[in-house]
């Protein structure tokens, strides 16, 4: 198995009225609406779809990756170093607060669809992923715009040293941003090399706190892990081709590799919107 569920699926009342804790991992063959619906709603902590990407899609990107150079997060900000191809909203936090992206986003945003747009034996493997999530939710996924542009979705990025404690929320961290404001906001990886050991997800059943901003709390750009002690977890695992969805609302964290094998994914942020649609955007 190459997921780690946990069931909270028992009656934790100390009282008559029941309450279900409802924080595990379902690995789902053939996903649909449901599924998505359920992370979205907190009934799940995550799914993991084997092989939405097949074997040989990830191996062809993977050697066509190994010729594109890669750019990586702020690493005055950013440690251990992120090695990625395009830019995310989070690189542009600091000059986004009036509402607009600066002109640099919009031109790494464009050199990056570029050179990702050949990846997949000259083909974008973004569009493949949108597709495939389409079909499983039923209803349109496109990409998020600000002022009326398309932003950048698909980062790719090789997260082989791990990631601190974090959560990513556009709402909070970028208040009116994005066109269209999503109620919910969820994470989607696809792994196109995972590691042997480590390099695992880790999902917290704990949101932002105001406290969480004390400075004894931070971690750089992260936070650290004692805020999350006695809050449940969820392990994601995942090997190549498959796909995850969680909440990126909900604290996360990236657990080093503890093989030689590299932990690449494309990835970007999912938004559920009133209309039912889903949007994208890294």
């Amino acid at each position: 198995m190459s997921t780690t569920s946990i069931s909270h699926e028992q009656n934790l009342a100390s009282q008559a009225s029941p309450v279900y804790q409802l924080f595990g991992v379902a690995d789902v063959a053939e996903p649909g609406r449901d599924h998505l619906a359920q992370v979205a709603s907190g009934a799940l902590a995550a799914i993991r779809v084997p092989e939405l990407f097949t074997h040989e899609e990830c191996e062809r990107i993977m050697t066509t990756l190994a010729t594109c150079p890669m750019g990586s997060y702020d690493e005055q900000r950013v440690q251990p170093r992120v090695p990625k191809l395009g830019p995310a909203i989070y690189d542009y936090y600091g000059e986004s607060a009036s509402g607009e992206l600066p002109v640099s986003y919009w031109e790494h945003a464009t050199q990056s669809e570029e050179t990702r747009s050949g990846l997949l034996g000259g083909e974008d493997p973004l569009p493949i992923a949108l597709s495939r999530i389409e079909r499983i939710w039923g209803n349109p996924v496109r990409r998020a715009a600000v002022a009326g542009r398309t932003l950048f979705a698909g980062m790719i990025r090789e997260i082989n040293l791990g990631m601190k404690l974090h959560f990513d929320d556009v709402i909070r961290e970028v208040p009116g941003l994005l066109d269209e404001m999503p109620m919910c906001q969820l994470a989607f990886n696809v792994h196109l090399a995972a590691p042997r050991s480590g390099g695992e997800a880790n999902v917290y059943q704990r949101r932002w706190r105001v406290t969480d901003e004390l400075p004894e709390n931070r971690d750089t750009y992260g936070y650290d892990e004692k805020i999350v002690l006695g809050d449940a977890r969820a392990v994601v695992r995942a090997e190549v081709g498959d796909a995850t969805f969680f909440d990126s609302r909900n604290y996360h964290i990236v657990r080093p590799n503890t093989s030689d094998d590299r932990r690449v994914t494309m990835s970007f942020f999912m938004g559920l919107t009133a209309s039912g649609e889903i949007t994208v955007w890294s």
